[in-house]
């Protein structure tokens, strides 16, 4: 697989290279880019069939780039610096990424999956506008995540989610319009993007929004009551965690 390395970063650039021929070397690195007008010419003259692309470039980022295509037909693999917060958005939009510094085994695993989809023709390409839109939420601070659908993706104000029950590798969400659906991600996954928002996971099946608790009841662990009325159970090994969390919002 032919591959591009676009960074404004040239130690960056050799890390990967070194690493791609130490540990993948099905990639063929046919060019490496430090900005984005080069990066643009050299895709559409070279066709590869990945590129490897840093999420800031100067004063400019990855999407800059990408906005420059009427159709994206090769894969991308993000490279980002960015905090811990800022990636899940790449995460939970279920497109590769690797955090810098590039850890070999985080490599190989997304080169892994990379060949995964070629060879199954399922390009990620169209989880594009889904990665940009969750990106563009973490730059603005809007409290909002993107989560796919059978018909696409839906924007959900975190503060319309009420709590998330587990049901194996689904998640249903349970809005205060009384609203629900299910969503093909795992409970571990809402935990991690809804941390931030003043969520806390109480048991192994749930979720819940802090904003929206009612009244907690005492007990060997004890329980919620939601506005909404519905009571859950809080884990005796999550409930001092979860009363520490409680007193942080008064």
């Amino acid at each position: 697989m032919n591959a591009i390395i676009i960074d404004d970063e040239q130690h960056c650039i050799n890390r990967l290279e070194h690493l791609l021929k130490d540990y993948c070397p099905e990639i063929k690195i046919v060019e490496s880019c430090q900005d984005i007008g080069s990066a643009f010419n050299k895709i559409n003259e070279l066709k590869p069939d990945v590129i490897f692309l840093d999420v800031q470039i100067h004063d400019a980022t990855g999407f800059d780039l990408l906005r420059k295509f009427d159709k994206i037909d090769f894969e991308i693999i993000f490279m980002t610096a960015f905090e811990h917060y800022a990636v899940q958005a790449f995460r939970f939009s279920a497109l590769d990424y690797l955090l810098k510094p590039i850890d070999s085994d985080d490599l190989i695993s997304a080169v892994e999956k990379l060949k995964t989809k070629i060879q199954g023709q399922n390009s990620s390409t169209y989880n594009f506008e889904l990665l940009l839109q969750n990106f563009n939420n973490l730059k603005q601070k809007n409290k909002k995540i993107t989560v796919p659908t059978i018909y696409g993706f839906e924007m959900i104000s975190t503060q319309d989610i009420l709590y998330c029950k587990s049901d194996v590798n689904y998640t249903t969400l349970f809005l205060k319009d009384n609203k629900n659906f299910t969503v093909a991600r795992t409970l571990k996954e809402f935990e991690s993007v809804l941390s931030q928002y003043d969520f806390f996971r109480i048991n192994n099946s749930y979720v819940v929004n802090l904003d929206y608790i009612k009244s907690y009841n005492k007990g060997k662990g004890g329980f919620v009551k939601l506005e909404n009325g519905v009571e859950i159970e809080v884990s005796s090994r999550r409930k001092d965690d979860f009363l520490i969390r409680l007193n942080k919002l008064t």
